[in-house]
């Protein structure tokens, strides 16, 4: 019998409502976590910081994880991976809406999979693939400055194009650096900031995010933050966050399906990522085929994973709303881990991704918690 799926009670508190929420507050309106009025909002998502890794290390975190109460605990997206969470950041919406349904999604009009944060090309327009509004596009209609500030190497990405219109992007090589161009920007006048660290997801997906460097990274990331905190002008509100955990896969635990007796049969690609498999079938498996394949899976794997087709996916509303653009998107079934393992393909040309330890992207707390931390004009009562 498969393992019943974790599925977030209906109205749960998500990552999809941090940027409206912020724009309200400088706007009279009401978003989803109800903030007090700013003059100016900055919200910091902090890649791959989930609540279970915060606590874990709080004591090298000591000013960001003391303001972390109980209820300081929302929910990502599915999966929890990057492409899809901050999309659904950006633009207030649920995958099925937005489109980036994953990592690495079928693009079935032209038999291939394709990378949602590096893949986009001339089949692949942004504008197109993402249509609908950001929620820096809806503060430009209230005549209000919006600004991403992340690294140098983003600002012209496809993804950016996808999920970020509307905002003025301001490069910062390091993490004081963009801390400071928050300031600087303040300083010129009221403004919805969105402020992106890559380090802390990077250097865990290197070496791990129990190691030291990852330590070392959470302690600076949490020095430039109180820093900031102390620097930056009255009436200016301050969001943390986050769009997944991360847990470390060694490589003992990793899991070649490609060596599963006929796990592969009828399978035409491999999407998703180590903790998310998405399987596209072959065209051409009628019902039966497609139930065997299925059934396999679940055999094998239903142990150490959550074995989910397509449509069940869909109707315990793992994506949202799904549009029907979207739905050949979605892969036709999930694999997404809840023991602590990775999946892999070794018939892949590039398997440089073995190489990593940190890892996200399925259902498990530690993948979906993340933290929405509060401080100045948001700081709680």
């Amino acid at each position: 019998m498969p393992a019943m799926l974790p599925v977030p009670a209906d109205g749960a508190s998500r990552l999809t409502g941090v940027l409206p929420s912020a724009l309200a507050s400088m706007t009279g309106g009401h978003g989803p976590f109800d903030l007090p009025a700013a003059t100016s909002a900055v919200v910091v998502l902090a890649d791959g910081l989930g609540v279970h890794n915060l606590r874990s290390r709080a004591g090298h975190a000591r000013f960001l994880a003391s303001r972390l109460a109980r209820r300081d605990v929302i929910r990502t997206v599915l999966p929890s991976t990057t492409a899809a969470a901050i999309a659904s950041f950006a633009t207030g919406l649920m995958p099925g809406a937005h489109g980036l349904v994953g990592y690495r999604v079928p693009d079935r009009a032209h038999d291939r999979v394709v990378n949602q944060l590096s893949g986009w090309d001339d089949r692949m327009v942004p504008e197109a693939w993402q249509p609908h509004p950001t929620v820096f596009e809806r503060a430009g209609a209230h005549a209000i400055r919006a600004v991403a500030i992340g690294g140098p190497r983003y600002r012209d990405s496809g993804f950016t194009r996808a999920v970020l219109r509307g905002a003025e992007y301001v490069p910062g090589a390091r993490i004081a650096d963009r801390f400071d161009a928050a300031l600087r920007v303040l300083e010129d006048g009221p403004a919805l900031i969105y402020l992106y660290l890559a380090e802390l997801d990077q250097v865990a997906h290197a070496h791990g995010w129990e190691s030291d460097r990852w330590l070392a990274e959470l302690e600076a990331f949490d020095g430039e933050l109180q820093s900031f905190e102390r620097r930056m002008p009255r009436g200016t509100g301050v969001l943390v966050t986050a769009d997944h955990g991360v847990i470390d896969v060694p490589a003992h635990r990793h899991v070649f399906i490609d060596a599963g007796p006929g796990l592969l049969d009828g399978v035409r690609h491999v999407a998703g990522e180590p903790r998310c498999l998405g399987l596209v079938l072959e065209d051409a498996l009628d019902d039966r085929a497609r139930a065997d394949v299925l059934e396999r899976w679940r055999t094998a794997e239903g142990e150490r994973a959550w074995v989910i087709p397509r449509h069940e996916a869909i109707a315990a509303g793992f994506y949202g709303e799904v549009e029907p653009r979207v739905i050949d998107r979605i892969p036709d079934i999930l694999v997404a881990a809840r023991s602590g393992v990775a999946y892999y393909d070794r018939r892949e040309p590039d398997r440089s991704a073995e190489r990593m330890v940190g890892q996200h992207g399925s259902l498990t707390d530690e993948e979906t918690r993340i933290p929405l931390v509060r401080f100045g004009a948001f700081a709680r009562d």
